[in-house]
């Protein structure tokens, strides 16, 4: 799906990997991660199926760089991905997989399991403050600034599922707390 991600992106206009990047993680990354390396490794295959192209940029005192465009095909596997009937729902989740095994080790250091999961929460909801100013950035670099709805869609989307997973560890901590409680009243 990263291969779509990418094509999405340089479908409102020519970038260097480098901006695609910065892309991902300013505005795609609460939904969708991609390192450094993926990013290039997979330019060079939509580049290799004529998706996109590269143009070498000189720079004067700088290394150069390429700019990638969508091609004509990569616009027509876009669209036809987006037309796709499988939604894409995804049922793996390492979080409940642990869970379910979590019987395994003590209640305390579920409750930790649980605490750290809602940290990571915490953190997740921090970085995404940034993501309403950053759709307005790229709002401006669309052609139609209507779509800058739908990326508002995923933000909302990752809001209120962080939300979901901030209260589901706050609930589990609770049952467990209480769990440990009646074991010490035996």
């Amino acid at each position: 799906m990263l291969k779509h991600g990418i094509l999405g992106l340089l479908n409102y206009g020519s970038m260097t990997g480098y901006q695609i990047m910065l892309t991902f993680k300013n505005s795609l990354s609460f939904f969708w991660t991609a390192q450094t390396s993926q990013i290039y490794r997979e330019l060079q295959t939509l580049k290799n199926k004529g998706w996109v192209t590269d143009e070498n940029i000189s720079q004067s005192g700088k290394p150069d760089k390429k700019l990638f465009s969508i091609t004509e095909s990569g616009r027509e596997e876009l669209n036809r991905w987006l037309m796709e009937d499988d939604t894409g729902f995804e049922t793996k989740s390492p979080i409940l997989m642990k869970t379910f095994f979590r019987g395994e080790r003590s209640i305390d250091e579920n409750i930790d399991f649980f605490k750290r999961i809602q940290s990571s929460c915490g953190e997740f909801v921090s970085n995404m403050q940034s993501s309403p100013p950053d759709i307005a950035k790229y709002q401006n670099l669309v052609k139609n600034p209507e779509k800058a709805l739908y990326w508002k869609m995923t933000v909302d989307y990752g809001i209120m599922y962080i939300k979901m997973l901030n209260e589901w560890t706050a609930k589990c901590i609770a049952e467990l707390e209480d769990l440990k409680y009646e074991s010490s009243d035996d």
